[in-house]
């Protein structure tokens, strides 16, 4: 993985004027170089404001990790989505024998067939869609499957022209966190499925952005942490980070949607596993694993001083300085640095105030 950072980079150069010595400074967005004290100057103020410090890294934009949806009965399958569309809450995902099975929300599998009596946090699932879909009239939502959820799903088999048992299993619903998209089929009409054969490679229905971070890179970062995303043909988009994996894998191994890492192969190295989501998903059009740069903004500092990069000069006794253009003759003022960003650098200095001019190389 390529990484730019806009942390500036200080070279002292030959050459003492009556300042100090010149600065060689490159930063994002920062050129030009002070080679002397006979380089032409002009002036830039000095600005007061937000200044923020990035890194890029590449990322590749996709829609998440891929799950494998498994028949949870035995069957012939004789209808199964197509690729690329999304499945979400009652939506059908395919057929066995001819009976839909649709996709409910929920992190448990549907791994038994539920009936009156029964409690857990699988009856607590389905009573949640149950409700959500508008078949939970007079049901209480809790873990107990009673005479009130089988009604309701009753009335749920009714709308979808099934057959009103009151009671429902695996071979009728599959659980997954979220919507859905088909990103492959694994069966076909006609295959005959076992219980746990697969029958769809999903992934998640909506936009992100997928990295591979070494450690101290990823470390910088925190969920919320702000970002843009350059997509193809240089449109951007505004993000943030939304799980951050808890465990390296090597590049090449599978470290999950943001979260524990695989055990990898031997070669490369260890990376951890970063998800984006996008502010506005629709600007990134149709594309599926297309390489995008990501900018992560790593620190911020409000309402400070900032200066051009090119304005500071490397002092003789240590530190580094700007020239405050002043009637007369200029002054040298010595600064303290902060953040780096676009071009310019926070600086702190004694009788430093926004709107002054500071001597900078003409471009």
């Amino acid at each position: 993985m390529v990484i730019g950072t806009t942390a500036a980079v200080f070279a002292v150069v030959a050459g003492v004027g009556a300042a100090g010595v010149a600065v060689n400074a490159t930063a994002a967005g920062g050129k030009g170089e002070r080679q002397g004290p006979d380089t032409a100057m002009t002036t830039a103020p000095v600005e007061r404001g937000d200044l923020s410090d990035s890194t890029s890294v590449q990322g590749t934009l996709g829609y998440g990790s891929e799950h494998k949806l498994k028949a949870g009965a035995a069957g012939t399958v004789t209808w199964v989505r197509s690729p690329g569309s999304v499945v979400r809450m009652g939506g059908r995902l395919y057929e066995l024998d001819g009976r839909p099975v649709r996709l409910m929300y929920g992190t448990r599998p549907m791994y038994r067939r539920l009936k009156t009596g029964d409690e857990g946090p699988d009856v607590l699932q389905l009573e949640k869609n149950l409700s959500a879909l508008g078949y939970g009239g007079g049901l209480n939502v809790d873990q107990k499957y009673t005479a009130a959820t089988a009604d309701a799903v009753k009335r749920w088999q009714k709308a979808h022209g099934g057959k009103a048992t009151g009671t429902v299993g695996p071979d009728a619903i599959v659980f997954a966190p979220g919507p859905v998209r088909v990103k492959g089929r694994d069966a076909s009409a006609g295959d005959r499925v076992a219980p746990g054969g697969p029958v769809v490679t999903s992934s998640g229905a909506e936009r992100v952005v997928l990295l591979k971070l070494d450690v101290d890179q990823a470390g910088m970062l925190r969920k919320g942490t702000k970002v843009t995303v350059e997509l193809p043909g240089g449109r951007t988009v505004k993000g943030a980070v939304r799980t951050i994996g808890t465990t390296a894998a090597k590049d090449g191994g599978n470290g999950g949607n943001g979260g524990d890492g695989g055990n990898g192969g031997d070669e490369g190295e260890a990376k951890v596993n970063v998800v984006v989501e996008l502010d506005d998903p629709g600007k990134a059009g149709g594309l599926d694993q297309a390489p995008v740069t990501v900018n992560i903004t790593t620190q911020t500092s409000e309402d400070v001083l900032s200066v051009p990069v090119q304005a500071l000069l490397a002092l003789p006794g240590g530190g580094y300085g700007v020239r405050v253009a002043a009637p007369g003759t200029p002054r040298t003022v010595n600064v303290e640095l902060g953040v780096f960003g676009d071009g310019r650098v926070e600086v702190t200095g004694e009788g430093l105030g926004e709107g002054m001019k500071v001597e900078v190389p003409k471009p």
